[in-house]
């Protein structure tokens, strides 16, 4: 389950950097939005993955407060799932 996570994370986040730093500009500086909505749809379908997976590894690891609003916090910011997989997840696989 935690590989499957850590699979999302990584996609999550990858998603995320190429809808901020590509797509998005290229949407405002080219007017070209067919990159976001390309992006935009897989992003939110891996975003709402991975918070639906912490929610649910929140009991099995143990996490407490704190470490859950981080892991949560790292959805929202760029580079944060990346992070988060080596604050939180990589240590529990091994």
């Amino acid at each position: 389950m935690l590989s499957t996570f850590r699979i999302i994370a990584f996609l999550e986040g990858l998603s995320y950097i190429l809808l901020l730093f590509i797509a998005t500009p290229l949407k405002y500086l080219a007017n070209d939005p067919q990159y976001v909505k390309m992006l935009g749809m897989p992003h939110g379908l891996l975003f709402v993955a991975y918070v639906a997976f912490a929610i649910f590894l929140r009991a099995t690891y143990k996490w407490d407060n704190k470490a859950f609003f981080i892991i949560i916090l790292c959805s929202l910011l760029p580079f944060g799932t990346f992070y988060a997989d080596h604050k939180y997840f990589k240590p529990l696989a091994q």
